[in-house]
Formats: C-alpha cells, sequence, structure tokens
C-alpha cells in the first residue's frame, strides 16, 4: 500500500503561540496543543521527505520531528513566516549530494532571491550558503519525483497564494478565499487541512466559520484547521466542532492511503 503521511511542524500564526508578552489563558496553558509554532508541515511519500514552508522556526521544527533529509521544499508563499528558515536547510546539503528544489510562484521566488541574495550570488562565499535550486510553478499541476502535485490558487487578502493537492490530501494555509475553480480541485479528499485563524472576521485569513462551510461544501472524510492564534484553547475549541473536524497542532500525524 503506497502512503502519504504529513506532520504539521507548526499549527500557530505568524507570531506563534504563545504570543509574546501575552498572559491570555491560552498563552499560559499547560496543553502542550496550545503551543503553536509558526505554519508548516512535513510530507513522506515514496520514501520522499518534503517540508511546505520553510518558518523562521524551522531549525527547530526538523530537530523536533526529525526530519532525516530534505527532497523538495515547495512554498506557498513569501511572507517572513512562511521563508526566513530557509537559511537552515544548510545541514541537509552538507549531508546530500546536489542542490534541494524550491518550487514557489514566480511573486514567491522574487522574494526569495531578494531577499537571500546571498544565495544566489555568484560571487566567491567565505562561509556556507544554502544550495538551492528554484523551480517556477503556476497553476498547473507538476510531477514531483513519482507523483503529481497540484498548486490550489487561493486569496490571502489581495495577495494571490498557493495550497498543495498530494492525491487524497491537501493542504491550504494563508487564505481568506478560495475560487470556486480551485474548489473543484478540491473535490475527493480524504484529508483536508485549512487556515482557521479564529473566531472574528481577519480581512486576511479564513475564521472558524467560514472554515466549516468550506468542509461542509467539499465533505472531506476529515478535516483539520490550521493557523490558529491564541483566541482559541485547543480543548474547549474542539469540543464545539463536529466530529469530523479537528483542530490541528505541532505534532500531529496523518497518514492518508495514496
Amino acid at each position: 500500500m503506497s502512503l502519504i503521511t504529513l506532520t504539521v511542524l507548526g499549527s500557530g500564526t505568524s507570531v506563534g503561540v504563545p504570543f509574546v508578552g501575552c498572559h491570555c489563558d491560552v498563552c499560559t496553558s499547560t496543553d502542550p496543543r496550545d503551543n503553536r509554532l509558526r505554519p508548516s508541515v512535513w510530507v513522506r511519500f515514496d520514501g520522499r521527505d518534503v517540508v511546505i514552508d520553510t518558518t523562521p522556526d524551522f531549525r527547530y521544527q526538523a530537530l523536533r520531528v526529525h526530519i532525516p533529509k530534505l527532497d523538495a521544499i515547495l512554498l506557498t508563499h513569501g511572507h517572513a513566516d512562511h521563508i526566513l528558515g530557509l537559511d537552515d536547510v544548510r545541514p541537509f546539503n552538507f549531508r546530500q549530494a546536489g542542490n534541494i528544489p524550491v518550487y514557489g510562484s514566480a511573486d514567491t521566488l522574487s522574494i526569495v532571491r531578494r531577499v537571500f541574495q546571498y544565495v544566489f550570488s555568484e560571487a566567491v562565499s567565505e562561509s556556507s550558503r544554502p544550495k538551492l535550486e528554484t523551480v517556477t510553478i503556476d497553476a498547473t499541476p507538476f510531477p514531483l519525483f513519482d507523483r503529481e502535485i497540484v498548486p490550489i490558487p487561493l486569496f490571502h487578502g489581495s495577495m494571490p497564494v498557493f495550497g498543495f493537492r498530494i492525491g487524497k490530501l491537501a493542504y491550504l494555509t494563508d487564505h481568506n478565499r478560495i475560487p470556486e475553480a480551485s474548489m473543484a480541485l478540491l473535490q475527493g479528499l480524504d484529508t483536508l487541512f485549512l487556515d482557521a485563524l479564529r473566531y472574528k472576521p481577519h480581512p486576511t485569513h479564513s475564521t472558524v466559520s467560514e472554515s466549516l462551510a468550506i468542509v461542509e461544501k467539499l465533505q472531506p472524510r476529515v478535516a483539520y484547521f490550521t493557523h490558529i492564534c491564541h483566541d482559541l484553547g485547543h480543548q474547549r475549541a474542539e469540543s464545539m466542532l463536529p466530529d469530523n473536524v479537528r483542530l490541528a497542532y505541532d505534532g500531529l500525524t496523518v497518514t492518508v492511503d495514496a
């Protein structure tokens, strides 16, 4: 049986939870599920190891779950909480031959090249730097090793971003609108991850009620809400969700029959 395994590296917002300087019930909670690093996941299939987004917490995330190698990186968009850990892939370069491919939209990769100018400079460097190969993608499905990756166009406010579908698993983060054409790409899912920042409306993120409406339309077997802020305490918030909807948490691992 061919399986796809996804491990949540971070289920929090751009500032994480606890929120610096906050003493609310969630930020001071003793429930480890209320400690949320920045949003990223590790996907394994066919002996390959792929991460979606490299957050500022990436070094700690990789150590915490013991990522053994890194075969590719998929980027949803170019915001700081999704790319600033790219420099921390260097230890994988030390142990692996060749560059690590980084897949993203033209806009995303333009940001990466600007922020990490030293990585792509042709000048001789006296210190180590990541060895990356950028691969520009659009909304067209593309092969990754022996799998087909389906980019899912989304909107994060007015900013176009991508989610990704691999088989019957889809991971969507940082969105407040899913175009109808993208909803069509999300039919027949086993497992769906959705942005669900908080209960109150937000200009660039989906709310719990908005994401519940998406689940109702798509009817995956199970849905996990991620990119969660400190408004949602895990135990209480999850207790109010339907049986097929759960809150993601750091370290959660799900396996889908490919």
